[in-house]
Protein backbone atom coordinates (compact mmCIF):
# COMPACT_ATOMS: atom_id res chain seq x y z
CA UNK A 1 0.00 0.00 0.00
CA UNK A 2 1.43 3.75 -0.19
CA UNK A 3 0.36 7.08 0.56
CA UNK A 4 0.67 9.89 -1.41
CA UNK A 5 0.65 14.17 -0.29
CA UNK A 6 0.60 17.98 -1.94
CA UNK A 7 2.64 20.12 0.51
CA UNK A 8 2.95 23.94 0.40
CA UNK A 9 5.33 26.62 1.85
CA UNK A 10 6.88 28.54 -0.06
CA UNK A 11 7.22 26.06 -2.98
CA UNK A 12 5.29 23.38 -4.42
CA UNK A 13 6.19 19.84 -3.00
CA UNK A 14 4.54 16.45 -4.57
CA UNK A 15 5.80 12.83 -3.48
CA UNK A 16 4.61 9.71 -1.96
CA UNK A 17 5.54 5.91 -0.62
CA UNK A 18 5.68 3.09 -2.37
CA UNK A 19 4.89 0.35 0.26
CA UNK A 20 5.19 -3.54 -1.23
CA UNK A 21 7.20 -6.73 -0.38
CA UNK A 22 9.35 -6.49 -3.45
CA UNK A 23 10.82 -3.96 -6.23
CA UNK A 24 10.66 -3.69 -10.03
CA UNK A 25 14.13 -1.77 -10.32
CA UNK A 26 12.28 1.60 -10.61
CA UNK A 27 14.32 4.52 -11.24
CA UNK A 28 14.52 8.20 -11.21
CA UNK A 29 13.78 9.06 -15.03
CA UNK A 30 13.27 12.54 -16.48
CA UNK A 31 11.34 12.44 -20.02
CA UNK A 32 12.24 15.71 -21.72
CA UNK A 33 10.24 17.66 -24.15
CA UNK A 34 11.03 16.12 -27.29
CA UNK A 35 10.42 12.71 -25.75
CA UNK A 36 8.02 10.40 -28.78
CA UNK A 37 5.07 8.80 -27.15
CA UNK A 38 3.10 6.75 -29.02
CA UNK A 39 -0.62 6.25 -26.80
CA UNK A 40 -3.20 3.30 -26.87
CA UNK A 41 -5.97 5.16 -29.32
CA UNK A 42 -3.28 5.92 -31.90
CA UNK A 43 -1.83 9.59 -30.90
CA UNK A 44 1.45 9.92 -31.53
CA UNK A 45 2.97 12.63 -29.44
CA UNK A 46 6.56 14.14 -30.19
CA UNK A 47 6.46 17.01 -28.05
CA UNK A 48 4.87 17.80 -24.50
CA UNK A 49 6.23 19.34 -21.22
CA UNK A 50 9.11 17.21 -19.36
CA UNK A 51 8.56 15.45 -16.30
CA UNK A 52 10.93 13.75 -13.92
CA UNK A 53 9.27 11.05 -11.68
CA UNK A 54 9.86 7.52 -10.45
CA UNK A 55 9.47 5.18 -13.27
CA UNK A 56 10.17 1.19 -14.76
CA UNK A 57 11.33 1.53 -17.69
CA UNK A 58 10.53 -1.12 -20.61
CA UNK A 59 11.92 -1.07 -24.18
CA UNK A 60 12.55 2.48 -23.38
CA UNK A 61 9.19 3.16 -22.31
CA UNK A 62 9.33 4.72 -18.60
CA UNK A 63 6.05 3.23 -16.74
CA UNK A 64 5.80 6.15 -14.30
CA UNK A 65 4.89 5.32 -10.63
CA UNK A 66 4.65 9.58 -10.01
CA UNK A 67 5.75 12.29 -11.56
CA UNK A 68 5.93 16.08 -11.85
CA UNK A 69 6.55 18.14 -14.79
CA UNK A 70 8.19 21.60 -16.02
CA UNK A 71 4.57 23.31 -15.11
CA UNK A 72 4.57 22.49 -11.72
CA UNK A 73 1.74 19.71 -11.67
CA UNK A 74 2.25 16.35 -9.82
CA UNK A 75 0.22 13.05 -10.77
CA UNK A 76 0.77 9.72 -7.97
CA UNK A 77 -0.85 6.15 -8.95
CA UNK A 78 -1.88 4.08 -5.96
CA UNK A 79 -3.42 0.69 -5.59
CA UNK A 80 -6.87 0.46 -5.46
CA UNK A 81 -7.38 -3.27 -6.08
CA UNK A 82 -11.26 -4.35 -5.76
CA UNK A 83 -12.65 -0.98 -6.55
CA UNK A 84 -10.70 0.03 -9.89
CA UNK A 85 -12.86 -1.14 -12.71
CA UNK A 86 -11.86 -0.54 -16.49
CA UNK A 87 -13.29 -1.56 -19.46
CA UNK A 88 -12.56 -2.00 -23.40
CA UNK A 89 -12.33 1.02 -25.61
CA UNK A 90 -15.37 3.19 -26.34
CA UNK A 91 -16.20 4.78 -29.25
CA UNK A 92 -17.46 8.40 -28.79
CA UNK A 93 -14.77 8.39 -25.83
CA UNK A 94 -10.88 9.29 -25.16
CA UNK A 95 -9.81 5.90 -24.69
CA UNK A 96 -6.53 5.50 -21.63
CA UNK A 97 -4.43 3.02 -20.86
CA UNK A 98 -3.76 3.22 -17.71
CA UNK A 99 0.04 2.73 -17.91
CA UNK A 100 -0.17 5.92 -19.90
CA UNK A 101 -2.56 8.00 -17.80
CA UNK A 102 0.55 9.56 -16.12
CA UNK A 103 2.13 11.01 -19.25
CA UNK A 104 -0.82 11.18 -20.96
CA UNK A 105 -1.85 13.92 -18.47
CA UNK A 106 1.29 15.59 -17.31
CA UNK A 107 2.39 16.06 -21.02
CA UNK A 108 -0.20 18.45 -21.81
CA UNK A 109 -1.63 20.25 -18.76
CA UNK A 110 -0.26 22.90 -16.98
CA UNK A 111 -2.88 22.89 -14.00
CA UNK A 112 -5.28 20.86 -11.99
CA UNK A 113 -7.86 22.81 -13.77
CA UNK A 114 -6.46 21.89 -17.12
CA UNK A 115 -6.67 18.45 -16.50
CA UNK A 116 -10.68 18.68 -15.20
CA UNK A 117 -11.33 19.74 -18.32
CA UNK A 118 -9.20 16.66 -20.22
CA UNK A 119 -10.43 13.95 -18.42
CA UNK A 120 -14.55 15.21 -19.36
CA UNK A 121 -14.59 12.18 -22.21
CA UNK A 122 -11.86 10.14 -20.08
CA UNK A 123 -12.49 6.31 -19.98
CA UNK A 124 -9.96 4.54 -18.38
CA UNK A 125 -9.42 1.30 -20.27
CA UNK A 126 -7.35 -1.97 -18.39
CA UNK A 127 -4.97 -2.77 -21.53
CA UNK A 128 -1.76 -4.39 -20.60
CA UNK A 129 1.73 -2.66 -21.65
CA UNK A 130 2.53 -4.28 -24.97
CA UNK A 131 1.17 -7.93 -23.69
CA UNK A 132 3.72 -7.84 -20.47
CA UNK A 133 2.17 -6.39 -18.00
CA UNK A 134 -1.65 -6.66 -16.89
CA UNK A 135 -3.23 -3.46 -15.76
CA UNK A 136 -2.66 -2.32 -12.32
CA UNK A 137 -5.68 -1.80 -10.13
CA UNK A 138 -5.16 2.22 -9.32
CA UNK A 139 -6.18 5.48 -8.48
CA UNK A 140 -4.81 8.58 -8.63
CA UNK A 141 -4.02 12.10 -6.36
CA UNK A 142 -3.25 14.82 -9.12
CA UNK A 143 -2.06 18.52 -7.37
CA UNK A 144 -0.86 21.80 -8.29
CA UNK A 145 0.01 25.06 -5.63
CA UNK A 146 -3.69 25.79 -6.15
CA UNK A 147 -5.20 22.21 -5.05
CA UNK A 148 -5.41 18.56 -5.44
CA UNK A 149 -8.28 16.02 -6.98
CA UNK A 150 -8.63 12.30 -7.03
CA UNK A 151 -9.30 10.24 -10.06
CA UNK A 152 -11.17 6.79 -9.50
CA UNK A 153 -12.58 4.86 -12.27
CA UNK A 154 -15.03 2.25 -10.43
CA UNK A 155 -18.11 -0.05 -11.59
CA UNK A 156 -20.71 2.76 -12.24
CA UNK A 157 -17.81 4.96 -14.42
CA UNK A 158 -15.13 7.79 -13.79
CA UNK A 159 -15.17 9.63 -10.91
CA UNK A 160 -13.21 13.09 -10.34
CA UNK A 161 -13.06 14.39 -6.69
CA UNK A 162 -11.99 18.11 -5.63
CA UNK A 163 -9.48 16.74 -2.63
CA UNK A 164 -9.27 19.13 0.41
CA UNK A 165 -6.55 17.43 2.18
CA UNK A 166 -4.24 16.84 -0.59
CA UNK A 167 -3.72 13.24 0.51
CA UNK A 168 -4.81 9.93 -0.73
CA UNK A 169 -3.95 6.19 0.43
CA UNK A 170 -5.62 3.13 -1.05
CA UNK A 171 -8.93 1.73 -0.19
CA UNK A 172 -12.20 2.50 0.39
CA UNK A 173 -12.88 4.93 -2.25
CA UNK A 174 -11.81 8.98 -1.84
CA UNK A 175 -15.68 9.62 -0.76
CA UNK A 176 -15.91 6.85 2.61
CA UNK A 177 -11.94 8.21 3.26
CA UNK A 178 -12.92 11.72 3.49
CA UNK A 179 -16.36 10.65 5.62
CA UNK A 180 -14.02 8.84 8.32
CA UNK A 181 -12.33 11.90 8.61
CA UNK A 182 -15.61 13.33 10.94
CA UNK A 183 -14.82 10.50 13.39
CA UNK A 184 -11.30 12.01 14.14
CA UNK A 185 -12.89 15.93 14.39
CA UNK A 186 -12.59 16.23 18.13
CA UNK A 187 -8.25 15.95 17.47
CA UNK A 188 -5.99 18.98 17.99
CA UNK A 189 -2.15 19.66 18.14
CA UNK A 190 -3.07 21.65 21.28
CA UNK A 191 -3.54 20.23 25.10
CA UNK A 192 -7.43 18.68 25.14
CA UNK A 193 -9.71 20.53 27.29
CA UNK A 194 -11.78 18.46 30.53
CA UNK A 195 -15.57 17.83 28.78
CA UNK A 196 -15.62 14.79 30.80
CA UNK A 197 -17.97 15.36 33.26
CA UNK A 198 -18.97 18.44 35.39
CA UNK A 199 -17.15 18.86 38.64
CA UNK A 200 -14.60 15.94 38.36
CA UNK A 201 -10.74 17.18 38.09
CA UNK A 202 -8.91 15.79 35.37
CA UNK A 203 -5.55 17.05 34.00
CA UNK A 204 -3.39 16.63 30.99
CA UNK A 205 -0.54 14.61 32.00
CA UNK A 206 1.47 14.70 28.82
CA UNK A 207 2.16 16.56 26.10
CA UNK A 208 0.64 15.36 23.15
CA UNK A 209 -2.80 14.31 24.29
CA UNK A 210 -4.43 16.30 22.49
CA UNK A 211 -4.10 13.72 19.52
CA UNK A 212 -5.39 10.82 21.35
CA UNK A 213 -7.06 8.50 18.95
CA UNK A 214 -5.23 9.44 15.77
CA UNK A 215 -4.80 5.66 15.02
CA UNK A 216 -1.39 4.07 14.61
CA UNK A 217 -1.75 0.90 12.33
CA UNK A 218 -1.01 0.67 9.01
CA UNK A 219 -4.42 -0.12 7.00
CA UNK A 220 -5.28 2.31 4.43
CA UNK A 221 -8.26 4.28 6.40
CA UNK A 222 -5.40 5.13 9.09
CA UNK A 223 -2.78 6.17 7.44
CA UNK A 224 -4.89 8.36 5.59
CA UNK A 225 -6.29 10.00 8.54
CA UNK A 226 -2.38 10.03 9.73
CA UNK A 227 -0.92 11.55 6.82
CA UNK A 228 -4.17 14.25 6.78
CA UNK A 229 -3.48 15.27 10.49
CA UNK A 230 0.20 15.35 10.39
CA UNK A 231 0.23 17.19 6.83
CA UNK A 232 -2.32 19.74 8.29
CA UNK A 233 -0.79 21.01 11.64
CA UNK A 234 2.40 20.09 9.70
CA UNK A 235 4.77 24.05 10.29
CA UNK A 236 7.82 24.21 8.42
CA UNK A 237 9.93 27.12 7.52
CA UNK A 238 9.76 28.46 3.73
CA UNK A 239 13.68 27.00 3.12
CA UNK A 240 14.30 24.53 0.79
CA UNK A 241 16.13 22.39 3.27
CA UNK A 242 13.19 22.86 5.93
CA UNK A 243 10.70 22.15 3.49
CA UNK A 244 12.29 19.16 2.10
CA UNK A 245 13.03 17.76 5.90
CA UNK A 246 9.80 18.55 6.83
CA UNK A 247 7.83 16.88 3.55
CA UNK A 248 9.95 13.46 5.16
CA UNK A 249 8.77 13.89 8.33
CA UNK A 250 5.19 13.94 7.59
CA UNK A 251 5.94 10.84 5.43
CA UNK A 252 7.69 9.08 8.26
CA UNK A 253 4.28 9.28 10.24
CA UNK A 254 2.95 6.60 7.44
CA UNK A 255 6.23 4.66 6.90
CA UNK A 256 6.19 0.61 6.89
CA UNK A 257 9.07 -1.55 8.83
CA UNK A 258 9.92 -4.82 7.57
CA UNK A 259 8.06 -7.39 9.54
CA UNK A 260 4.69 -5.58 10.63
CA UNK A 261 2.78 -6.20 7.90
CA UNK A 262 2.76 -9.65 6.32
CA UNK A 263 1.18 -10.44 3.06
CA UNK A 264 2.26 -14.05 2.52
CA UNK A 265 4.56 -16.75 4.40
CA UNK A 266 7.88 -14.82 4.85
CA UNK A 267 7.01 -11.84 2.78
CA UNK A 268 6.38 -8.68 4.43
CA UNK A 269 5.22 -5.12 2.40
CA UNK A 270 6.95 -2.15 3.39
CA UNK A 271 8.04 1.06 2.67
CA UNK A 272 10.08 0.27 -0.75
CA UNK A 273 11.29 4.17 -1.39
CA UNK A 274 9.76 7.81 -0.12
CA UNK A 275 9.94 10.87 -2.76
CA UNK A 276 9.58 13.85 -2.35
CA UNK A 277 9.60 16.62 -5.73
CA UNK A 278 9.61 20.29 -5.83
CA UNK A 279 7.16 20.44 -8.42
CA UNK A 280 7.91 24.42 -8.29
CA UNK A 281 11.72 23.76 -9.24
CA UNK A 282 11.69 20.00 -10.74
CA UNK A 283 13.78 18.78 -7.81
CA UNK A 284 12.95 15.08 -7.14
CA UNK A 285 14.45 14.16 -3.43
CA UNK A 286 14.14 10.28 -2.24
CA UNK A 287 15.23 7.92 0.47
CA UNK A 288 15.01 4.39 0.22
CA UNK A 289 14.34 1.55 3.33
CA UNK A 290 18.24 0.76 3.09
CA UNK A 291 19.73 4.15 2.60
CA UNK A 292 17.83 7.20 4.73
CA UNK A 293 20.34 9.77 3.63
CA UNK A 294 18.47 12.40 1.06
CA UNK A 295 19.38 12.18 -2.46
CA UNK A 296 18.23 14.50 -4.91
CA UNK A 297 17.92 15.03 -9.02
CA UNK A 298 17.67 17.58 -10.65
CA UNK A 299 15.44 18.06 -13.84
CA UNK A 300 18.30 20.24 -15.28
CA UNK A 301 17.32 23.21 -17.97
CA UNK A 302 20.12 21.47 -20.82
CA UNK A 303 17.78 18.47 -20.77
CA UNK A 304 14.44 19.49 -21.42
CA UNK A 305 14.96 19.98 -24.98
CA UNK A 306 16.17 16.70 -25.62
CA UNK A 307 14.41 13.37 -27.18
CA UNK A 308 16.25 10.73 -25.03
CA UNK A 309 15.21 9.61 -21.68
CA UNK A 310 17.64 10.31 -18.93
CA UNK A 311 17.36 7.22 -15.93
CA UNK A 312 19.08 7.79 -12.52
CA UNK A 313 19.37 3.70 -10.48
CA UNK A 314 18.39 4.72 -6.84
CA UNK A 315 20.87 4.54 -4.54
CA UNK A 316 19.95 1.70 -2.09
CA UNK A 317 23.20 1.43 0.40
CA UNK A 318 22.98 2.99 3.67
CA UNK A 319 25.31 6.13 3.72
CA UNK A 320 26.10 6.68 7.17
CA UNK A 321 28.55 10.65 7.75
CA UNK A 322 30.94 9.90 10.69
CA UNK A 323 31.36 13.24 12.33
CA UNK A 324 34.43 12.21 13.83
CA UNK A 325 36.22 10.04 11.04
CA UNK A 326 39.76 8.68 11.37
CA UNK A 327 41.50 6.41 8.83
CA UNK A 328 40.78 3.70 12.14
CA UNK A 329 36.77 3.93 12.17
CA UNK A 330 35.11 1.04 10.82
CA UNK A 331 31.44 0.78 10.66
Amino acid sequence: MCTAIAYQTKDFYFGRTLDYESSYGEEIVVTPRKYTFSFLQGEVQEQGYAMIGMAHVVEDYPLYYEAVNEKGLGMAGLNFVGNAAYGRSVDGKTNVATYEFIPWVLRSCQTVEEVKDKLADLNLVGESFRGMFPAASLHWLIADATGSITVEMVADGLHVYDNPVGVLTNNPPFEQQMFLLNQYMYLSSKQPENRFASGLQLDAYSRGMGAIGLPGDLSSTSRFARAAFTKMNSIAKETEADSVGQFFHIMDAVSQQKGCCEVKEGEYEYTIYTSCCNATKGIYYYTTYENRQITAVVMQPEMLDQSRLFRYPMLREERICIQNETNVTKL
